[in-house]
């Protein structure tokens, strides 16, 4: 008989969980198929994942979706991932809306298609008094570009002179980063087995735990989810400090 791994009700559950979706490709291989098709396997995955979550009472998804540095896979791949990210907001949208699910996009997004563009703006308007939870898809994101870009707006009030140099802290620099109006992650998973953060929310993840499985995303499951939280749970965060015995 099964043990379940679902974390009991008592236990800590993040706010705010951090996915890097990674293996689509191996995956596919492992199975004789084309890459767009470990792709397409990936976004199914979406959205039980997201009833998931509800479940277990968090609150902010942020999902990895695609990278500044992915503009440098095959132009063939790269459109398959554009073709697909646009079928999901056609397919997805208005039952995210249904379901209370608010949704966000961080990233640049000049290099999107018009299209593509109004699809995600659409989705943003229609979702955006939800709060039941909270989807965050960074796409042409980098986490290097997220604290440049922060830079770059201080930069121009200093310029301006509404901002005085002295002025800088943390807290405000924090007010300029991408999801400063929401928790932190607690939790980030990365998924296929790699053990880095590849540029992901290089600002947001300071105190983050982080959790690493061997599993390929599109075989991300609801045991593979509880495990993570579960390890979570066990976690002891300290953010700096230490326990008083």
């Amino acid at each position: 008989m099964a043990v379940s791994t679902r974390p009991a009700a008592s236990l800590s559950i993040p706010r705010h969980v951090a996915i890097i979706m990674d293996g689509n490709n191996r995956w596919a291989k492992a199975q004789g198929l084309k890459s767009s098709a470990g792709h397409r396997a990936g976004v199914e995955v979406i959205r039980p994942l997201l009833k998931l979550v509800r479940e277990r009472g968090v609150e902010v998804v942020t999902l990895f979706a695609f990278s500044s540095e992915n503009w440098q896979r095959p132009s063939l791949e790269v459109q398959a991932l554009m073709r697909l990210f646009s079928s999901y907001l056609d397919s997805e949208t208005k039952q995210l809306h249904a379901d209370g699910v608010r949704i966000r996009f961080i990233g640049k997004r000049d290099q999107f298609s018009a299209n593509l563009r109004k699809q995600m703006d659409y989705s943003e308007q229609l979702t955006r008094f939800n709060r039941d939870t909270q989807l965050v898809i960074a796409v042409d994101y980098g986490g290097q570009w997220d604290i440049v870009s922060a830079a770059k707006s201080l930069a121009e009030q200093v310029q301006a002179g509404t901002l005085a140099p002295n002025d800088f802290d943390v807290e405000l620099f924090d007010r300029h980063m991408s999801l400063a109006d929401v928790p932190k992650p607690d939790l980030c998973i990365r998924t296929a087995g790699e053990q880095r953060i590849s540029n992901f929310l290089l600002w947001q993840l300071a105190y983050s735990e982080l959790y690493f499985t061997d599993c390929f995303w599109p075989d991300f499951d609801a045991a593979e989810l509880d495990r993570a939280l579960l390890a979570y749970a066990q976690r002891d965060r300290r953010f700096g400090g230490r326990d008083e015995e």
